[in-house]
């Protein structure tokens, strides 16, 4: 079959599941928690490649007990501007977890719809920025051709140590409900990152501007706020590991398909990507789900079409097959 009747079909396939997407959109942005994140993908243009993006929001209550199944919902567009979050999440005034990306930042404005949303920085990416400071390996692949030996940061390590504390913490209050979590938090994170804090204010005094640990420390300090929120709400998670564990599927897959054809090929992968990804949240195979979709969507009455949502299906299969064991 040539490219162009597959892309067709997909194109088809799309039309008929687009209210199932609208769907799992509704319930995505009724989240009172959003985790928000962005990948390239390579736009096929005249003689070359352009760089698009495809935008990913997760809502997955499971980290502070909610009982809300999770939604990833994903997005396409040709450029990385500001605009498309801002489109994709209008009107939304909940809980954003997200990277340091400036493009998020007019989403946290007085003036967002009828509040700003709550900002939670990401610690992972925090973290990262004293890790590439120890990290042998990584250095020894970047200073191969310059023939220069790997420097391990003391500064960095004792950063480290701190952070993982916290991580710590965390791993161990992770399902546990939002007040417990707070509580856990305010008793047994709270010091630790006033330690944090004091650690960053006396060691970059003492660093120039230029140093590499300086600038990781500047990477904190810079937007302090938004990295400590985690300690007034119990519902906010330490990373934003739920987005980017989502958009893997689209770096993976990069090496297959190699690029979108068009914009229109992009959004049409957007919502595959929104469908699948949604199923394998809710633990159920993509395959056998999105069959069994196609098969009945056509038929189904409008108010049932909330049946065929992952979660829902899941509940009817294991229904049918205790009835069928008794």
């Amino acid at each position: 079959m040539s490219l162009s009747t597959l892309a067709d079909q997909i194109g088809a396939i799309c039309v008929a599941v687009k209210p199932l997407f609208l769907l799992l959109e509704a319930h995505g942005l009724a989240a009172d928690r959003l985790h928000a994140d962005d990948t390239t993908v390579p736009l096929l243009a005249k003689l070359k490649t352009s760089v698009a993006r495809i935008w990913d929001y997760v809502r997955d209550d499971r980290p502070f007990g909610g009982p809300a199944p999770p939604v990833a919902l994903c997005y396409y567009s040709s450029d990385r501007r500001g605009e498309h979050p801002r489109a994709h999440l209008a009107g939304y005034t909940g809980i954003l977890q997200v990277d340091r990306y400036a493009g998020f930042n007019a989403l946290f404005a007085e003036g967002w719809a009828d509040k700003p949303m709550t900002r939670a920085n990401c610690w992972v990416h925090a973290r990262r920025e004293f890790f590439k400071l120890v990290d042998i390996r990584q250095q020894l692949k970047r200073n191969k051709k310059k023939g220069t030996a790997p420097l391990i940061s003391p500064l960095a390590t004792e950063a480290l140590e701190i952070i993982d504390r916290l991580f710590v913490i965390e791993r161990d209050i992770n399902g546990k409900p939002s007040a417990e979590r707070l509580a856990v938090r305010q008793e047994l994170s709270a010091p630790i990152v006033a330690e944090l804090e004091a650690w960053m204010h006396e060691t970059r005094s003492k660093l120039s501007r230029h140093d590499a640990v300086a600038k990781a420390i500047a990477y904190l300090q810079n937007d302090w706020a938004g990295f400590t929120t985690f300690l007034a709400d119990g519902r906010i998670c330490l990373s934003n590991n739920a987005a980017e564990r989502q958009l893997r599927s689209v770096a993976r897959g990069r090496k297959a398909w190699l690029f979108v054809g068009s914009d229109r090929g992009g959004q049409r992968a957007a919502m595959m990507f929104s469908l699948f990804g949604t199923a394998r949240l809710n633990d159920v195979d993509p395959l056998a789900w999105f069959t069994d979709v196609l098969a009945r969507i056509a038929d189904i009455p409008q108010n049932r079409l909330h049946e065929l949502l992952p979660w829902h299906w899941k509940a009817a299969q294991q229904q049918a097959a205790e009835e069928i064991a008794a």
